[in-house]
């Protein structure tokens, strides 16, 4: 991140972004504005959105924000037609926080409230910590944008994962929209 940070007023940016309730999300990733700076926003690893060191309480302010969120290779942005402003994400901007499985389909709902089914194009990943192999489960929500997938939410996930065997190993996982997707290696006996 360069030295200089950018104070921008988050009530005007929105206003100038002309997104609202109710509205799709922009086009952020077509758009190629110039970089004008750091801005002292940052994405806690529980979901929790921060201006200049304080939470934003407000979650329509939360969710116009993470509608022009995007990922790029040297970091995260929030972008306009006409301007881009890094922000600091301390591991995925969003965090999965409920679970639904119907019909063969596992559907998480974030914590701005987007929906997203795994499925070939939006899917489960987990790491695993070395130093304490501690999961970290993950699904991609869109355009290179993930949610940490909630502590409780992979609970039930381990709950109905099914066992495989997969390159030798066997693994367990759980299948939506007919893609099998690892969560984890079976309990050793």
């Amino acid at each position: 991140m360069s030295d200089t940070t950018t104070t921008v007023d988050p009530a005007a940016l929105l206003a100038r972004l002309g997104v609202g309730p109710g509205k799709k999300k922009p086009p952020v990733h077509l758009w190629n504005p110039p970089f004008c700076g750091d801005m002292d926003m940052r994405i806690a690893r529980d979901g929790t959105w921060y201006y200049l060191g304080s939470p934003i309480g407000r979650l329509p302010m939360v969710k116009l924000f993470s509608s022009v969120l995007r990922h790029d290779d040297d970091g995260y942005y929030l972008v306009t037609p006409v301007e881009k402003l890094r922000i600091r994400v301390d591991d995925a901007p969003f965090v999965a926080v409920e679970l639904a499985a119907q019909d063969g389909l596992l559907a998480f709902r974030t914590n701005v409230d987007d929906v997203v089914t795994a499925d070939a194009a939006h899917p489960i990943r987990v790491t695993i910590d070395p130093a304490t192999d501690e999961p970290a489960p993950y699904i991609l929500v869109r355009d290179r944008l993930e949610a940490l997938i909630a502590r409780p939410v992979f609970y039930e996930l381990v709950e109905m994962a099914e066992e495989r065997e997969i390159d030798g190993r066997s693994v367990l996982g759980v299948t939506s929209a007919g893609q099998f997707f690892p969560i984890g290696p079976t309990p050793e006996d």
